[in-house]
């Protein structure tokens, strides 16, 4: 089931524990694209879609929830989801899980590290990405969008529970968390000026 909201998530509006976030914008710097569209699953098999309004700034109950402590919010490369969400909001998400960090972690054999892709391999699920490039500020939401946008948080529950059988295997858990813990600082770094810029390197 599909649900859609209107600028903020409805008040006990209750996700779990685990909360997988997706966004789509207009364009990839978060300084200049604004946001259309906050995707959220509590990992029950349904998705709340929020429309963002063209210069809203405020959605305390999503903002809330980025904040909480004690929800782990779940990505798909979530440095960009979550810097664009603190420019938009000034809430960086915490604590978060990766599952585009993950999948470079464990799966060192492959430089295919995209969503599709691992639905694909590690579910058996073909995701169509064919609305990807699509007007997401447009007036009306279409089922093909809606659709399109659900589908990008579904199924990163199922993609974590498999990532963490491999992050075990591979000795790499105590890696990945330090990763996942730093991610919120490195999407700070992006909005702050070093978005291509190795700070580590010499």
């Amino acid at each position: 089931m599909i649900s859609i909201h209107e600028r903020d998530l409805p008040d006990g509006l209750d996700l779990g524990a685990i909360v997988a976030i997706d966004t789509e914008t207009m364009g990839l710097v978060p300084q200049r694209d604004r946001l259309c569209l906050v995707q959220l699953s509590g990992g029950d098999g349904n998705a709340h879609l929020l429309r963002i309004a063209q210069g809203q700034t405020e959605a305390p109950n999503l903002a809330r929830l980025l904040a909480d402590p004690d929800r782990l919010k779940l990505f798909h490369y979530g440095r960009f989801d979550i810097a664009v969400m603190a420019h938009r909001f000034g809430v960086l998400a915490r604590p978060v899980w990766c599952t585009k960090i993950a999948s470079k972690l464990t799966r060192t054999f492959s430089d295919r590290h995209g969503l599709k892709q691992l639905c694909q391999e590690m579910l058996g699920i073909d995701l169509s990405k064919h609305q990807q490039m699509s007007d997401w500020g447009a007036e009306t939401l279409t089922e093909a969008q809606a659709a399109y946008a659900a589908s990008d948080v579904l199924h990163l529950h199922a993609l974590r529970a498999e990532f963490l059988k491999r992050l075990e295997r591979e000795g790499r858990v105590a890696l990945a968390q330090a990763c996942f813990d730093f991610l919120p600082d490195r999407a700070a770094l992006d909005l702050a000026g070093w978005p291509d810029i190795d700070i580590f390197s010499h």
